[in-house]
């Protein structure tokens, strides 16, 4: 999970982060077989919006216990990282013998990269935690470690959604919800040359799956026709997922 800067924190995310999986209720997976109802969605992430080489060089912040690292290093990228200052969460990864991630300060391990020298940060529902003052710190020590066409993908809680705040309540260090043009508005001003939003549709892999989806079309054409009816505007473009993938370049 999200680290503090300086003189930010007010000793209630130190108390919730020293027993984030604990004081959650999550049970952690005891082995990697654990992760396959996440692999779809998460290897669709890989397959679409990680960079094409796979010695590129890339860091998740707030990593967790290394789902996504895990896909990315199964889909043979080499030079992948992760942090978190959750220290059950890093001691999931080490059962698990995910590789590459370790506990910190997430400030830190970004203060400590050199400028220009990752290939793409990934923060999967990790800005949602911070204030504003803090997420234009953190966005702007993001552009910095990265190279020209580098990628900033971020996983965060949608407030388009009819279900918004849901997510945006789902965690007590929750601080903020986006929408696809308010996270455009700050990376957009912060230097970053594109950004595209994504819907958390469902990943068909199966029946099952392929069913989801097929149902979300349909939840999604209604929730349009609503918007259309109340405002003339056809929103082609919302997102009504309850969280969002947004992909910046440099």
């Amino acid at each position: 999970m999200i680290s503090s800067i300086a003189g930010s924190d007010d000793g209630y995310r130190s108390r919730v982060y020293a027993e984030y999986v604990t004081a959650r209720g999550d049970i952690p997976p005891s082995a990697v077989s654990a992760l396959a109802p996440r692999a779809a969605y998460l290897r669709r992430i890989i397959r679409y919006h990680f960079p094409g080489d796979p010695d590129a060089r890339i860091i998740e912040l707030g990593c967790g216990h290394g789902a996504l690292i895990y896909f990315a290093s199964k889909a043979g990228y080499r030079n992948i990282e992760g942090v978190d200052r959750s220290r059950e969460q890093v001691a999931v990864a080490r059962r698990l013998n995910i590789g590459g991630v370790r506990e910190g300060d997430l400030m830190e391990a970004l203060s400590s990269i050199p400028a220009g020298s990752r290939d793409a940060v990934v923060a999967f529902d990790v800005i949602e935690h911070f204030r504003k003052h803090e997420i234009t710190a953190l966005v702007d020590e993001v552009f910095r470690v990265l190279r020209p066409k580098g990628r900033f993908l971020i996983h965060t809680p949608n407030g388009e959604s009819p279900f918004g705040s849901r997510m945006r309540y789902w965690d007590f260090t929750h601080e903020i919800a986006f929408t696809r043009e308010s996270i455009g508005q700050l990376l957009l001003s912060s230097g970053f040359s594109l950004v595209k939003c994504y819907e958390d549709s469902p990943a068909p892999h199966g029946i099952k799956s392929s069913i989801r989806w097929l149902l979300w079309k349909g939840i999604r054409t209604v929730l349009r026709l609503y918007l259309a009816v109340e405002t003339g505007d056809p929103a082609s473009h919302a997102i009504f997922s309850q969280n969002f993938l947004a992909v910046a370049v440099k």
